[in-house]
């Protein structure tokens, strides 16, 4: 090689070592992105979010937050709100939205303590509160799909609609369970724990389950991620988003049953709002609001992280308002996290 041929390949080599390094720096920053933006590197980030907020609890309240009994009460508090995020979870997970659960525990619960269901003993009662549930979903699941209404304004009106039924069968008074049968099975405690968190713990496997190992779960990921594609691969898209509906709302009418164990009677106010927080605990699980991805896990963590920090609140006294205020700080500061690793890994 001549003196010329070396001296003119010089120049090319500055670059093509820049160009090397920048390679590296960007595969390093899409490892580093693709483990905090994977599922495992999500739960290790909400992991140890939710121990901050122990560390936390434990130095402003002390034994008072430690205590057993505490536990107990975090756990009671999440296992209602937990239950309604699973369900809320599938819907998220294909794109949709689920205003009306709130509304539905309330129907449900009213439906479940008429005095003719009462008179038929606790397994109708909470037959009835599960068919109320899965009726209502299904009315969604139908205009949504069938009808091509958006989901936020059909469930919208479900919530309105449910909420005044409701009022209307209880005459807004409140309806006391008398049937003995239904205390002695769903209240008190099993091996010390409550029994509402055994029927959380039980849902949650069930729909971790048929999220991660049933054709259902591929097919709700498949119908989020792209519908016209899930089509053309021969997913019926609108009888699925009615069966996904369809399960939110037997999701609410397990979630009134747990409302009539807990007060022991049933209320239009039952569930009142509680829709707002399990959609904030299934997007602060990681759970894309844009559909396409879903997590069981991140969702039970979700609703840990947001009744432990509840809980904080309470112990120390903290205004409803500013609860209020942080909570909603915190589902902004998870939605914008969930776009930023999103950009990261595309």
């Amino acid at each position: 090689m001549s003196e010329q041929q070396v001296s003119a390949s010089m120049p090319t080599g500055k670059p093509d070592a820049d160009e090397s390094a920048r390679v590296e720096k960007a595969a390093s920053e899409r490892r580093t992105g693709g483990f905090l933006s994977g599922a495992a590197g999500r739960n290790v980030g909400l992991v140890v979010a939710l121990l901050l907020l122990c560390v936390v609890g434990f130095a402003t309240g002390g034994e008072r937050f430690a205590s057993l009994s505490n536990l107990m009460t975090i756990l009671s508090l999440g296992s209602i709100l937990g239950v309604l995020a699973i369900g809320m979870t599938f819907v998220i997970t294909t794109g949709g939205i689920d205003l009306s659960v709130g509304s539905v525990v309330g129907l449900a619960s009213v439906w479940a303590t008429t005095l003719a269901t009462q008179s038929y003993g606790w397994v109708v009662m909470v037959i009835c509160a599960l068919a109320v549930g899965v009726g209502a979903g299904l009315i969604n699941g139908l205009i949504i799909a069938y009808g091509r209404v958006v989901a936020f304004i059909a469930t919208l009106a479900m919530l309105v609609a449910a909420r005044g039924l409701a009022e209307l069968i209880a005459q807004k008074r409140t309806q006391i369970v008398d049937v003995a049968a239904f205390n002695d099975i769903f209240r008190g405690n099993l091996l010390g724990v409550p029994k509402i968190v055994w029927i959380f713990a039980v849902v949650a496997v069930l729909g971790w389950f048929l999220f991660n190992r049933t054709t259902f779960g591929r097919r709700t990921v498949a119908v989020g991620g792209n519908p016209e594609a899930a089509r053309l691969a021969g997913i019926k898209v609108k009888r699925h988003l009615m069966y996904v509906y369809a399960l939110s709302g037997l999701t609410a009418g397990i979630a009134a049953v747990m409302f009539l164990a807990r007060t022991s009677a049933g209320s239009s106010t039952n569930g009142l709002l509680i829709e707002l927080d399990a959609i904030a605990a299934v997007v602060v699980g990681g759970t894309l609001l844009v559909g396409g991805r879903g997590t069981i896990v991140g969702t039970v963590l979700g609703v840990l992280i947001f009744t432990t920090l509840t809980n904080v609140f309470i112990i120390n006294n903290v205004d409803s308002s500013v609860q209020q205020i942080a909570k909603g700080a915190i589902i902004v500061g998870a939605v914008l996290l969930q776009q930023r690793l999103s950009r990261r890994t595309t």
